[in-house]
């Protein structure tokens, strides 16, 4: 199984918001996030910056 990281850019500083996410839902007002073992969470107000497949890390 292959789950990514995601972080959030604040300020120019990369802060890990959840490991292990099997799934990520871009919508209107922000980006839907959740995992097998922490459930999920919704980030307002953000878009995705970048996704890096190969060291499993996307970035708000």
């Amino acid at each position: 199984m292959c789950q990514i990281s995601v972080y959030v850019n604040r300020e120019g500083v990369e802060e890990l918001l959840q490991e292990d996410v099997t799934n990520l839902i871009v919508g209107e007002t922000g980006v839907k996030i959740s995992s097998l073992f922490e459930g999920s969470q919704e980030v307002a107000n953000t878009v995705v910056q970048s996704i890096d497949f190969m060291a499993g890390k996307v970035l708000l």
